[in-house]
């Protein structure tokens, strides 16, 4: 019995490609999908001169439930796109394919409202662009395409994508879209899939505190994540300036691009640390992973659910004032929920979906919320551990700023430890800053550093301040000298062009508006004395071994986490875990969570946006550690915008 290949659709490039597969197959034609496909077709091609997403859609529609296997080939703006392949029954569909594509793309607003436009009618008859020439490169490519698909040779979620001015083509790859309203099949939001039992995590060394190693992960970040033309992380750049390897990766987003940066001591690994902020930051902005399902006030679920307010918000003033994103809170107003799992009451919890994504659109929320606590990991139990040691590295800082807390400082080269030698040197000789580092544990005992970079020069950042939270001190200290590098250097000009804005923010703190504001403001050398409260030279230099207590080194990762869980249980702090793993991520073994911790300190940017309403714990925790002889009042605190970058 012979192949049998149904063309639908009109115009040169079908007449081309039916031509070259006569030849070849039994070959059948017809213009739209008006009258359906042959049942016996082996596969169906859908060709065209020009985007038509109506019809792609209506080709899903028909051949899915049909079980034909189907190809396209197209033109859109000059470009000849072939593929992908859909399989009947499985993700990764044509209108997968487009959102990527065009998420990918510079004008990609434009282009969705576009494809939204096309939807209404038929399309395009015939891409301008579309030479004789080009459609007879594109027919062969189709045909090629055709014949490894009915051999089975051919490759899963990939296009082709031809310059049809240069010829030019290349093959893309690109990941189902977990929100695709034809292929998806995500599951409902539960409180049986947030239970969390944590599971062993080997280490890949004792003194490691991964469980998957960079050369494991190298081999699918780069293919699987990172593309021009169809990954959701479509760009990279290496910047040469900092003082470290810094590399930053664009994450395309509607409302515009997010760039997110990695930092090591070489541009492979700060590659590979960037795509991985970039998986992090995605899984943060909204739920991939599963549907949300309740929608309820919290009058109604309040039995099962965190109270909003536990989690610090905005002033009265602030809510009142013209013009705010944010509403009070009215627990009898219904809101989005999602499940969590809370290690102190060890059962799911209901926790506000906008507490556990990102506040990026403000819409109907309470508080402005920020990636504060998202963390990504080899396991699950990993993410957990990283999480936590986010929300205590913001936790630290913000408590040392409110609170004015004159914390000991360490000297750095009491570790004898070489590297973090010669990471202060290079700082030190090719950026030229002073680096100071202040302990600022908590009461919790998670070793935090306060991270300050004094300008040695006339021009630049003045100061820069950064955090560091780790149970290996070390680490703490380490990662805040990156974190510290990656301004260095690199917003002189900034400062420079906008110094008249920033003197005006100095003097009306209600003007920090947007996060750069916040590092670029301290960045004045009027803004100095400021930081006077930790700047003060009278005190001697700490040790590291005086500072902090070496923890126990475990094989396992999960006795780690284990022993901070404990110590937040002693202080019947609630360690509260969102799962936020997206199905882009779970195929490479790769999990991301949220991490709240009700009555810590949670980082926001601009200083109209400040929570520390309903945290009695800044008023009590600086009399717990000693720096105080009795509790703070409000007024009390630091009335300045924080220098956190």
């Amino acid at each position: 019995m012979s192949t049998y290949v149904a063309i639908v659709g009109k115009g040169i490039l079908k007449d081309l490609v039916s031509e070259k597969l006569s030849a070849l197959y039994q070959v059948s034609h017809q213009n739209d999908f008006e009258h359906g496909v042959p049942e016996d077709a082996d596969l169906v091609l859908v060709v065209h001169d020009a985007w038509r997403p109506p019809i792609h859609k209506k080709a899903e529609e028909v051949l899915q439930p049909a079980g034909i296997p189907w190809l396209r080939g197209f033109i859109s703006f000059g470009e000849g796109v072939v593929g992908p392949l859909i399989l009947p029954g499985t993700q990764g569909c044509s209108q997968c394919a487009d959102m990527r594509r065009l998420m990918a793309g510079r004008d990609r607003k434009e282009m969705l409202g576009l494809e939204e436009k096309l939807k209404t009618n038929e399309g395009l008859i015939r891409d301008v662009w579309a030479s004789r020439t080009g459609l007879l490169q594109l027919a062969h490519l189709l045909e090629k395409e055709t014949q490894k698909a009915l051999s089975g040779t051919f490759s899963k979620q990939q296009i082709f994508l031809m310059n049809l001015k240069t010829l030019k083509s290349s093959r893309h790859s690109y990941l189902p879209d977990p929100m695709c309203s034809v292929c998806s099949d995500l599951p409902e939001d539960s409180s049986t899939r947030a239970q969390i039992s944590l599971q062993p995590s080997p280490k890949l060394s004792t003194d490691s505190y991964r469980c998957r190693s960079m050369d494991e992960l190298k081999k699918v970040l780069a293919t699987d994540y990172l593309d021009s033309r169809t990954g959701f992380l479509n760009d990279k750049m290496y910047d040469l300036v900092p003082p470290f390897a810094d590399v930053n990766v664009n994450l395309p987003l509607i409302m515009g691009d997010e760039g997110v940066a990695g930092r090591t001591h070489s541009y492979e690994e700060s590659e590979l640390t960037a795509i991985l902020e970039g998986l992090e930051r995605y899984c943060g902005l909204a739920p991939h992973g599963k549907r949300t399902v309740i929608h309820d006030s919290y009058q109604n679920v309040k039995d099962q659910a965190l109270h909003p307010m536990d989690v610090g918000v905005h002033e009265k003033e602030q809510y009142a004032k013209p013009g705010f994103p944010f509403k009070p809170f009215d627990p009898d107003r219904s809101i989005n929920w999602v499940w969590g799992y809370s290690f102190l009451k060890e059962r799911p919890i209901l926790v506000p979906e906008l507490l556990a994504y990102y506040s990026l659109g403000c819409g109907d929320g309470f508080v402005y919320e920020t990636s504060n606590g998202c963390a990504l990991g080899g396991s699950l139990e990993e993410a957990v551990f990283y999480g936590i040691m986010e929300v205590v590295e913001r936790d630290a800082f913000l408590m040392t700023w409110y609170a004015q807390l004159p914390l000991q400082r360490i000297d750095p080269y009491s570790t004898n430890d070489q590297e973090l030698a010669l990471m202060v040197d290079r700082v030190r000789a090719a950026a030229g800053y002073d680096l100071y580092f202040f302990n600022s544990t908590m009461e919790h005992g998670i070793p935090s550093v306060f991270a300050l970079a004094k300008n040695r020069k006339k021009k630049g950042l003045n100061v820069i301040c950064a955090a560091g939270a780790h149970i290996d001190p070390l680490r703490a200290v380490k990662s805040s000298i990156h974190e510290l590098a990656g301004m260095m250097l690199t917003l002189d000009d900034k400062l420079e062009e906008n110094e008249e804005e920033l003197l005006r923010m100095l003097k009306d703190s209600s003007l920090v508006q947007q996060m750069d504001d916040h590092g670029l403001l301290y960045g004045l050398p009027q803004a100095e004395e400021r930081l006077q409260f930790l700047l003060d030279d009278t005190r001697p230099l700490r040790t590291f071994d005086e500072e902090f207590k070496r923890a126990p080194g475990h094989d396992d990762l999960t006795d780690d986490l284990e022993e901070i869980l404990q110590a937040f249980r002693r202080l019947n702090l609630e360690v509260i875990v969102v799962d936020q793993t997206t199905p882009e991520i779970a195929r490479n073994g790769l999990y991301c969570v949220k991490v709240l911790i009700p009555g810590m300190l949670p980082m926001t940017f601009g200083h109209h946006l400040t929570r520390v309403t309903g945290l009695k714990r800044v008023l009590t925790t600086p009399m717990e550690l000693g720096y105080t002889k009795q509790p703070l009042t409000f007024e009390q605190l630091n009335p300045y915008p924080h220098p956190f970058p």
